[in-house]
């Protein structure tokens, strides 16, 4: 870090999925204080509590420029719960307040969160950057060979239910029936998320070779490479799932769900496949097609790295953001703060 001249202030009191007022409130002044240190430039905020928090701050403090990174609408705007339905008009208002100004820019992945913050919070177009998913070092990961002696069907993805874990676990059950074929999740099990798969489940599944749990890893390039196809059934606010993209650039077919931000990931069925939301039988049809055309696996692999190469790299993104970032000052004087 130090070596590229980025320094790191941790957070003490930011908690994802907190509600606690004072907490929060603490959250709050704890990022003030640090853009009153720091008299940035420009924030470049990630996801909606600290999107919010920052620009609040950033209004305050005057910084000439707020990017609000969003990656994806999460569940806020999904779930029915009574958290949602409480706070989700607080944070369309906030956005609507805060991220209008003439130097703010609001990136989103996909075109249904673009018609969403538009529409429903009143975003102005003119504020709103489309960058197509984070970006996928195609380097770090690289095209493999698929392997399927047994196959491996993968889910990688934090362990909440709207990721579609039921989902996968039951298709699992039902292929199983079918051949011989090894399921995995991949993941850590999120206790900050109310929508959290309980670990002791986890582990019962493990332990009784329903699926297999590999818990949370570090080197994803190697887990996928053990890969033959990767899935996300998820029904999750997602922006543009990571996971897909580093699938994709090892030359992994896909399963996802028919949502915005997945269906885009799938171009003609030449990537992979779509299925329908919450749905289980679906999900295990399309596994069970694919594992039984193994030949097509590698074209469909292709497919998917030639997608990731020509639309989906990380240096065109890294271009997009810097473009944004220009708006304020020249790029050569910028200075990493962190």
């Amino acid at each position: 870090m130090e070596a590229h001249d980025l320094g790191v202030i941790p957070l003490e009191h930011m908690k994802r999925s907190s509600i606690n007022i004072i907490n929060e409130f603490k959250s709050i002044l704890e990022i003030a204080k640090i853009i009153r240190a720091q008299s940035p430039t420009i924030v470049h905020a990630v996801a909606i509590k600290p999107v919010i928090y920052a620009a609040l701050s950033r209004w305050i403090f005057n910084v000439p420029l707020i990017v609000a990174a969003l990656g994806g609408l999460g569940t806020i705007f999904i779930d029915d719960g009574l958290k949602s339905r409480l706070f989700k008009p607080i944070v369309k208002t906030l956005f609507r307040l805060l991220l209008n100004g003439p130097n703010s820019k609001v990136i989103l992945q996909n075109k249904n969160d673009v018609a969403v913050l538009t529409q429903m919070c009143g975003l102005q177009a003119d504020n709103v950057v489309l960058i197509p998913g984070a970006g996928v070092d195609i380097e770090h990961y690289p095209k493999k060979p698929i392997l399927n002696d047994p196959p491996v069907v993968m889910l990688a993805s934090r362990m909440i239910w709207p990721k579609g874990i039921q989902e996968f676990v039951d298709a699992a059950i039902m292929v199983k029936k079918k051949r011989m074929v090894r399921f995995v999740l991949v993941g850590r099990q999120d206790s900050e998320n109310p929508l959290s798969v309980p670990e002791e489940l986890l582990q019962k599944w493990n332990q009784d070779g329903v699926v297999e749990w590999w818990g949370h890893q570090t080197n994803m390039a190697d887990v996928l490479s053990q890969a033959t196809l990767v899935c996300l059934p998820t029904y999750y606010g997602e922006g543009m799932p990571k996971i897909l993209l580093e699938a994709m650039s090892m030359g992994r077919p896909i399963i996802t769900t028919d949502t915005p931000g997945c269906r885009e990931l799938v171009a003609d069925g030449l990537t992979g496949v779509c299925v329908g939301k919450r749905n289980a039988l679906s999900l295990s049809d399309a596994i069970d097609m694919l594992l039984s055309h193994p030949e097509q696996l590698p074209v469909m692999g292709s497919n998917a790295r030639l997608m990731v190469e020509t639309k989906y790299g990380v240096k065109g993104v890294i271009d997009q953001t810097l473009q944004l970032y220009s708006l304020s000052l020249p790029l050569g004087e910028l200075r990493h703060i962190g």
